[in-house]
C-alpha cells in the first residue's frame, strides 16, 4: 500500500512537472512578446516626441510670426489714426497722398488676407494634433491598464508557482525522510535475509550431498535389482492405478452435491417458468374460458406442457452423476460416464427450447397486434423476443461445451487434455452470459407486468399469473447467479484435478484404459483389505522363552504332570455335571414362571382387561421365585401397582381407567424427531461453515502468495523510486534556479517599463499643458 501511494505521489508530481514546464514555455513566450511590445513602444514614442518637437518649433515659430504681425497691424492703425486728421486739413494735398494710401491698404490687406488664411491654417492644424494626441493618449492609456493587468497576473502565476514549488519541496522531503527510513529498515531485512541465504545454502549443500549419495545407492540398487522399467509405454502407464486422494474425492462429491442442489433450484424455476407461461397465454389477450384462443397459442401451451418431461432429466441425469462419485472412485472426466447422460438431457432440452422460440416470438407478435397493446408495451415485448432469442443461444452454447466435457468418457480421441481448461472457462464464460441474460429479462418482465397492471382490463387472475411468472423469472435469475459465482470460484480446481497421468504424456488416456484402471484398484483395495484380517494372539518371544526356562529347571516328574491332568479332567467331568444340573433347574423354573404366569393373568382379567399386560409385565420382571409370585399376585389384585420403564413411574389401581400410552409415546416421539431435526440443521450449519472457511483459507493462502510476490515487486519499485526522487530533486533545482532568475528578469522588465510609462505620463501631462497655453492664446487672439 505505502508503495501504492508512493508511487501515485510520484506520477502528480510528475504531472505537475510535466503542467509546469508547459506554463514556462507559455510564460517565456509571454515575456518574449512583451519585450518586442515595449520595444515598439518605446520607438513609437520617440517618433511622438520628434513630433511633438516639430509641432512645438512650429508653434512658436507662428507664435513669434503672429506678434509681428500684430506689432505692426497696430504700427499701421496709428499710422491711419494720425493720417485722417491731416487729410480733413489737405484735402488737396490728401488726394495725392490718398493714391499711395489705397496702395498701402491693398498691399496691408492682402498681407493681413495671407496671414488671416495662414492662422486658419494654422488653427486647423493644431486642432487636429490636439484630436491626435489625445488619441494617442487614449490608447497609451488603456494599454498601459493592461500591461498592468497582464503583470498583475504574472505576478500572481509566479507566486502560486513559488508555493507549489515549495509545497513540492516539502512533500519531497517529507518523502525522503520516510523512504530514508523504510530503505534503512530494508536494509536491515536484506542483511537478515542474507544471513538466511547463507544458513539456506549450508543446508542446501548438505541436503545436495545427502541426496547425490542416496542417488547413488539408489541407482546401484535399481540397476542390480530392478529386471526391467514398467514405465516406458504410454498406454501401459494408463493402466497404473493413481494415489488414492480421499480428500480430493471428498471435495469433488462436495462441489458435486452443491451443483445438484443449484440444478434443483433452476429445474424448478424452469418449470415454473414453463408452467405460468402456459397459464398466461390461456388468459392474455384473449381469456380461454370467455373466447377461443388463437391456434398458434393453442399449440404453444400443447408444447409448454410437455415441459416436464424435458427439464426433470436435468435434475435425475445430475443426481446419477452424483451418486457416481464416491469416496473409493476416481474421479476424472476420462471416469465420469455419468456425464454423457446429463449431456443427452441437456441437448433434448434445448431442442425443446428450440421448438418452442418460434411459437414464443409470435405469441409476442400476436400481443402486440392486439387492440389492448400500447406502444411502451409493443417495445418491451420486442425486447423480451430478443431476450429469448439470446436465452436460447446461450443454452445451445452451454450444451455444446458439456458435450464436448463429456468426449473424454466415451470417445478418447474428441477432445484433447489440452484442451480442457479453455472448455471449462468457456463454461464459466456462457454461464455468467446466462446470468446476465436473465438478469434483463427480469428488468425488462418486471416493466413489462407494470405496464399490463395498469390497463383497465387487466383482470386479477392475469395480476397474479404475472406476479409468478416474475417470481420464477427472479428465481432463474438468482439461480443462474449461483451457479456462475459456484463454477467460477471452482474453475481453477477443476483444470487441475480433472486429469490424471504424466503431464508430459499427452493423448493416451482413454475409456477403456480408464475403466481397466477402475477395476485394478478394486482388485488393490480388496487385496489391501485381505492383508489386513486380525492376526492372532500369540505368546511373545522373550516371555516363550521364559517358559521354556522354567519347564526345563522345573523339578515335576512326568507322573506329577500325569496326576494334574487327572485332577484337571475330574475337575471339568464335576463342573458339566453341574452345569446340567442348574440346566435342568432352570428349565423347570422356567415352566413354573409361565404357570404362574398364566394363573396371575387369569386373576387380572376378571378385575380390568387394561391392566392385565402391565401385571404380567411386572410380574415377570420382578418375581424371583414361584413363591415370591405368589405374593405379589394377592397383593396386586387388593393393592395398586407401580411399573417402571424407560418413559417414566406410572402408578395405577385396579379401580383406575388405562392411561392413553400411545399418546404419551407419541409425543416422546415427536420429542425426539423434533431433536433430530434440530442437529441435523445444525450439523448441515457446521458443515457449511467449514466449508466456507476452508475457501476463505484458501484465498487466504493465495492472497498470501500475491502479497509475497507483490512485496518483492514493490522493493524494486522502491528502489526506482528513490532513483527517480533523486532525479527529480535535481531537476526541481534546475528549474528553480532558472524559474528565479526568469522572475528577476521580468521584475527588471517590470520596472523599467513602469519607469518609461511615468516618463511617457509626464511628456504627455506637459503636452497637455502646452496645448491648452496655445488654445488660450489662440482664443484670445
Amino acid at each position: 500500500m505505502a508503495s501504492a501511494e508512493l508511487q501515485g505521489k510520484y506520477q502528480k508530481l510528475a504531472q505537475e512537472y510535466s503542467k509546469l514546464r508547459a506554463q514556462n514555455q507559455v510564460l517565456k513566450k509571454g515575456v518574449v512578446d512583451e519585450q518586442a511590445n515595449s520595444a515598439a513602444l518605446k520607438e513609437q514614442l520617440k517618433m511622438r516626441d520628434q513630433s511633438l518637437r516639430k509641432l512645438q518649433q512650429e508653434m512658436d515659430s507662428l507664435t513669434f510670426r503672429n506678434l509681428q504681425l500684430a506689432k505692426r497691424v497696430e504700427l499701421l492703425q496709428d499710422e491711419l489714426a494720425l493720417s485722417e486728421p491731416r487729410g480733413k486739413k489737405n484735402k488737396k494735398s490728401g488726394e495725392s497722398s490718398s493714391q499711395l494710401t489705397q496702395e498701402q491698404k491693398s498691399v496691408f490687406d492682402e498681407d493681413l488676407q495671407k496671414k488671416i488664411e495662414e492662422n486658419e491654417r494654422l488653427h486647423i492644424q493644431f486642432f487636429e494634433a490636439d484630436e491626435q494626441h489625445k488619441h494617442v493618449e487614449a490608447e497609451l492609456r488603456s494599454r498601459l491598464s493592461a500591461l498592468e493587468t497582464e503583470a498583475a497576473q504574472h505576478q500572481a502565476v509566479v507566486d502560486g508557482l513559488t508555493r507549489k514549488y515549495m509545497e513540492t519541496i516539502e512533500k519531497l522531503q517529507n518523502d525522503k525522510a520516510k523512504l530514508e527510513v523504510k530503505s534503512q529498515t530494508l536494509e536491515k531485512e536484506a542483511k537478515e535475509c542474507r544471513l538466511r541465504t547463507e544458513e539456506c545454502q549450508l543446508q542446501l549443500k548438505h541436503l545436495h550431498k545427502d541426496l547425490s549419495s542416496r542417488l547413488e545407492e539408489s541407482l546401484s540398487i535399481i540397476n542390480e535389482k530392478v529386471p526391467f522399467n514398467d514405465t516406458k509405454y504410454n498406454q501401459y502407464n494408463a493402466l497404473n492405478v493413481p494415489l488414492h486422494n480421499r480428500r480430493h474425492q471428498l471435495k469433488m462429491r462436495d462441489i458435486a452435491g452443491q451443483a445438484l442442489a443449484f440444478v434443483q433450484d433452476l429445474v424448478t424455476a424452469l418449470l415454473n417458468f414453463h408452467t405460468y407461461t402456459e397459464q398466461r397465454i390461456q388468459i392474455f389477450p384473449v381469456d380461454s374460458a370467455i373466447d377461443t384462443i388463437s391456434p398458434l397459442n393453442q399449440k404453444f401451451s400443447q408444447y409448454l406442457h410437455e415441459n416436464a418431461s424435458y427439464v426433470r432429466p436435468l435434475e435425475e441425469g445430475m443426481l446419477h452423476l452424483f451418486e457416481s462419485i464416491t469416496e473409493d472412485t476416481v474421479t476424472v472426466l476420462e471416469t465420469t460416464v455419468k456425464m454423457k447422460t446429463f449431456s443427452e438431457h441437456l441437448t433434448s432440452y434445448v431442442c425443446f427450447l428450440r421448438k418452442i422460440l418460434p411459437y414464443q416470438l409470435k405469441s409476442l407478435e400476436e400481443e402486440c397486434e392486439s387492440s389492448l397493446c400500447t406502444s411502451a408495451l409493443r417495445a418491451r415485448n420486442l425486447e423480451l423476443s430478443q431476450d429469448m432469442k439470446k436465452m436460447t443461444a446461450v443454452f445451445e452454447k452451454l450444451q455444446t461445451y458439456v458435450a464436448l466435457l463429456a468426449l473424454p468418457s466415451t470417445e478418447p480421441d474428441g477432445l484433447l487434455r489440452t484442451n480442457y481448461s479453455s472448455v471449462l472457462t468457456n463454461v464459466g464464460a456462457a454461464l455468467n452470459g446466462f446470468h446476465d441474460i436473465m438478469k434483463d429479462i427480469s428488468k425488462h418482465y418486471n416493466q413489462k407486468t407494470t405496464i399490463e397492471h395498469e390497463l383497465p382490463t387487466a383482470t386479477q387472475k392475469l395480476i397474479t399469473t404475472n406476479d409468478c411468472i416474475l417470481s420464477s423469472v427472479v428465481a432463474l435469475t438468482n439461480g443462474a447467479g449461483k451457479i456462475a459465482s459456484f463454477f467460477g470460484n471452482n474453475v481453477d480446481y477443476f483444470i487441475t484435478s480433472l486429469s490424471y497421468g504424466p503431464k508430459a504424456a499427452s493423448g493416451f488416456i482413454s475409456p477403456l484404459s480408464a475403466e481397466c484402471m477402475l477395476q485394478y484398484k478394486k482388485k488393490a483395495a480388496a487385496y489391501m483389505k485381505a492383508l489386513r484380517k486380525p492376526v492372532l494372539e500369540s505368546v511373545p518371544y522373550e516371555e516363550a522363552l521364559a517358559n521354556r526356562r522354567v519347564l526345563l529347571s522345573s523339578t515335576e516328574s512326568r507322573e506329577g504332570l500325569a496326576q494334574q491332568v487327572q485332577q484337571s479332567l475330574e475337575k471339568i467331568s464335576k463342573l458339566e455335571q453341574e452345569k446340567e444340573h442348574w440346566m435342568l433347574e432352570a428349565q423347570l423354573a422356567k415352566i413354573k414362571l409361565e404357570k404362574e404366569n398364566q394363573r396371575i393373568a387369569d386373576k387380572l382379567k376378571n378385575a380390568s382387561s387394561g391392566q392385565v399386560a402391565g401385571l404380567a409385565q411386572d410380574s415377570a420382571a420382578t418375581a424371583p421365585s414361584t413363591a415370591g409370585q405368589e405374593e405379589f399376585a394377592a397383593k396386586a389384585v387388593s393393592e395398586p401397582v407401580q411399573s417402571t420403564s424407560l418413559i417414566g413411574i406410572l402408578t395405577r389401581t385396579c379401580e383406575s381407567e388405562v392411561p392413553d400410552v400411545e399418546s404419551r409415546e407419541d409425543l416422546i416421539k415427536n420429542h425426539y424427531m423434533a431433536r433430530i431435526v434440530e442437529l441435523t440443521s445444525q450439523l448441515q450449519l457446521a458443515d457449511s461453515k467449514s466449508v466456507h472457511f476452508y475457501a476463505e483459507c484458501r484465498a487466504l493462502s493465495k492472497r498470501l502468495a500475491l502479497a509475497e510476490k507483490s512485496k518483492e515487486a514493490l522493493t524494486e519499485e522502491m528502489k526506482m523510486a528513490s532513483q527517480n526522487i533523486s532525479r527529480l530533486q535535481d531537476e526541481l533545482t534546475t528549474t528553480k534556479r532558472s524559474y528565479e532568475d526568469q522572475l528577476s528578469m521580468m521584475s527588471d522588465h517590470l520596472c523599467s517599463m513602469n519607469e518609461t510609462l511615468s516618463k511617457q505620463r509626464e511628456e504627455i501631462d506637459t503636452l497637455k499643458m502646452a496645448s491648452k497655453g496655445n488654445s488660450k492664446k489662440n482664443k484670445s487672439r
